[in-house]
């Protein structure tokens, strides 16, 4: 978990307010366009739609807080827990005032041609009156929940928890694949999320989960 004075914190703070800037003066929206397009014209396949589906459902704020308290709940997961509940939250929270009220940039207003789905894709409920696009909510949180795994992750298994963005990667393609977000969202969503995870983690202490094993 990476300092909030550290370089990487910097460069991704910045990052994320020049990719804020370009996509509210719509500098993306041709590749973002394209991009969408593209997604709609190669659904259709029943499996790969269906996964998909499940991706994108696993993002959603109610199953993530609901991972968040089970970790909260055992004690030597605690910590972990708590602070992963207060990021995701807040995240959610934080990038909804940010594409409800900062960052004019709608939602792809495309219809979804490929399979259907067992029900509705759900919406960030902690942001109610708003359906903003930039940062995606989605991204956001799966972005949040691989930093503090993977921080938590990194002395047992300090390759093995790269592993873990295979879910943020697969969460931001889910998000676009079903048309609910645009390239640039999930990116932003992405970054916002890292950046999020490591203010949170940097003032609750995560790296205390790490004391045990020092005495």
């Amino acid at each position: 978990m990476f300092g909030l004075r550290s370089r990487p914190f910097f460069v991704l703070v910045i990052t994320f307010v020049v990719l804020s800037i370009l996509v509210n003066y719509k500098v993306t929206q041709e590749f973002d366009n394209y991009t969408i397009h593209y997604f709609q014209s190669i659904s259709g396949n029943h499996t790969i739609d269906l996964f998909m589906w499940v991706i994108t459902e696993i993002g959603d704020v109610k199953w993530l807080v609901l991972f968040s308290i089970v970790l909260l709940i055992v004690r030597p997961t605690r910590r972990i827990g708590l602070v992963m509940l207060l990021c995701i939250v807040a995240g959610t929270i934080g990038s909804g005032y940010i594409k409800g009220y900062v960052i004019d940039h709608p939602r792809p207003n495309l219809e979804f041609l490929g399979s259907k789905f067992p029900y509705s894709i759900g919406k960030d409920t902690f942001v109610l009156g708003t359906d903003g696009s930039f940062p995606s909510g989605h991204a956001t949180r799966a972005a949040i929940v691989t930093m503090i795994a993977g921080y938590a992750f990194s002395h047992r298994f300090p390759r093995g928890r790269y592993l873990l963005w295979i879910f943020p990667l697969l969460e931001s393609l889910s998000r676009v694949y079903v048309l609910q977000h645009y390239p640039m969202d999930v990116i932003g969503g992405t970054i916002f999320g890292i950046a999020f995870a490591a203010i949170i983690g940097n003032k609750l202490k995560l790296y205390k989960i790490f004391e045990k094993s020092k005495t």
